[in-house]
């Protein structure tokens, strides 16, 4: 229903100020709607002495709460519907309706429409006509409508002729975009779709998952972690879907993305959570601060996976929320907003569209240069474990943190050793170091393995690391480790 609304009053009970809900409905405003009035309801609960000042007094305070939001500065107008709740006799006169209504008269508008592209009508009633059909009322969300055009119901894949039309009780042959209106179809059982889309034959999609780019809603309190479960709202349905994020590669952070597309040739990089302000952990804060601001990205995206298809048309609105939240709580169940970019139809999608998305994971190990072998080559432990398949490494090029380049040449012996070759040759430091190193090893004894390492570990001060940087594609089926 979000998707319907041209202007929106947000209803206050004016003793109590803004509540958790009130607070919800402001961000779907926020969200899906480009005006808002602002309605303070029950003001005969306020002892009239003191009313005046109570109403400004809460005035003041909305204004305040809109500030920083698209909604500043909207009128603020004090009402009591019922004077005396619901039990006061009918002679009671409401109080500020008509103030009201002339508000709502200033602030309404005729919005842009359209009627080219396809029909898509979001269906709210149904019901049947003993002689005449079945009837759907609703609202046009997109493309215009006929008499004797054919439309689908998607939800029972079942196509109907349109027999009549009606408008506010006024027959009509034609409607368009943002009309309200009853279509009469021939007959079927209305209990088979309470609510739900129609539209031109063939133009919506059954889609299993989705691309979207996204926003996280600020109010939204706690990160957005990738494998995370979420009711998502999209075209006119909610269901379960997992997540996951994804951001561009960080030398595009700053790159301007084109609205409503999704470019698969590109690179992505995976993010175990959606990356905000406060998403950025303390540590990194500590070390960015000196530095300067956070890096964030212009725009982030995610898979969403979903646990039933789904049947919505393209770029529609997303809405991600924590709904098993209590309701209870002071806290926002609304954790995302976005734009469906593109949906896999296929049920097979994980094999068929998935490795198409180029999202890669960046891994760093680290290992230590056990001695050298010749001026041309190092023996390196501790990078991989011991049952490592060393083969499929080989050839991977790898940084020494004396500033040498190598690329891993094949294991070394049976416990997850391996062998570097250097093509530049050791830089006579390091061969030093490295010198130094082994002659304090030959010195701990040749007792056992560990005493050996214990020895090295307590000894040289500064052993020579092994830095090895690839990145992995996540649907990436062969797993292959790529690097730049």
């Amino acid at each position: 229903g979000a998707q319907i609304i041209d202007l929106m009053m947000l209803v206050i009970d004016v003793t109590k100020g803004m509540q958790t809900q009130s607070a919800e409905c402001l961000v779907i405003g926020q969200i899906a709607c480009q005006k808002m009035v602002v309605v303070l309801n029950k003001i005969d609960l306020l002892p009239e002495g003191k009313r005046q000042s109570a109403i400004e007094k809460m005035t003041k305070k909305m204004q305040k709460t809109l500030e920083n939001t698209k909604f500043s500065g909207c009128p603020v107008v004090a009402v009591a519907a019922k004077p005396g709740g619901p039990e006061a006799p009918e002679s009671e006169n409401p109080l500020g309706i008509s103030e009201l209504i002339e508000v709502l008269k200033s602030q309404a508008y005729l919005p842009s429409r359209d009627p080219s592209g396809h029909f898509l009508m979001a269906v709210d009633h149904c019901f049947s006509i003993k002689g005449q059909g079945t009837v759907m009322t609703g609202t046009i969300l997109s493309g215009s409508v006929s008499l004797g055009d054919n439309v689908e119901i998607p939800a029972l894949k079942v196509t109907k002729k349109v027999k009549s039309m009606q408008m506010f009780h006024t027959p009509v042959t034609y409607a368009m975009q943002g009309d309200r209106v009853g279509v009469c179809v021939t007959q079927f059982d209305p209990k088979l779709l309470e609510r739900g889309l129609i539209c031109t034959p063939d133009s919506l999609h059954t889609i299993h998952a989705a691309i979207i780019s996204l926003k996280k809603i600020q109010y939204f309190r706690g990160a957005l972690q990738t494998k995370a479960k979420f009711h998502i709202t999209v075209g006119h349905e909610t269901v379960m879907g997992r997540v996951m994020f994804f951001s561009p590669a960080p030398a595009n952070f700053n790159e301007e993305i084109q609205e409503n597309v999704f470019d698969f040739e590109k690179d992505y990089l995976y993010q175990e959570q959606y990356l905000s302000k406060d998403s950025v952990s303390s540590e990194e804060n500590k070390e960015n601060d000196q530095a300067g601001e956070v890096q964030l990205p212009k725009q982030q995206w995610a898979l969403l996976e979903f646990e039933k298809p789904v049947t919505c048309p393209k770029l529609c609105l997303v809405i991600g929320s924590k709904l098993d939240t209590d309701i209870h709580a002071n806290t926002c169940r609304l954790a995302f907003h976005g734009v469906l970019l593109q949906g896999m139809e296929d049920k097979n999608y994980t094999e068929t569209f998935l490795p198409k998305l180029k999202v890669y994971k960046q891994k760093h190990k680290e290992g230590q240069v056990e001695r050298a072998m010749d001026d041309y080559s190092v023996i390196g432990r501790s990078l991989f474990k011991k049952e490592t398949n060393i083969q499929i490494f080989v050839g991977l090029k790898v940084k020494l943190s004396t500033g040498e380049d190598g690329i891993i040449d094949g294991g070394f012996g049976q416990s997850g050793k391996f062998k570097i070759r250097i093509p530049d040759g050791l830089k006579p430091d390091t061969k030093m170091l490295l010198t130094a190193a082994s002659k304090k090893k030959s010195k701990g004894g040749k007792g056992d393995m560990n005493k050996e390492d214990e020895s090295s570990k307590n000894d040289s001060a500064q052993p020579v690391t092994i830095s090895l940087i690839f990145k992995r594609y996540v649907f990436d089926t062969q797993k292959k480790m790529i690097q730049s």
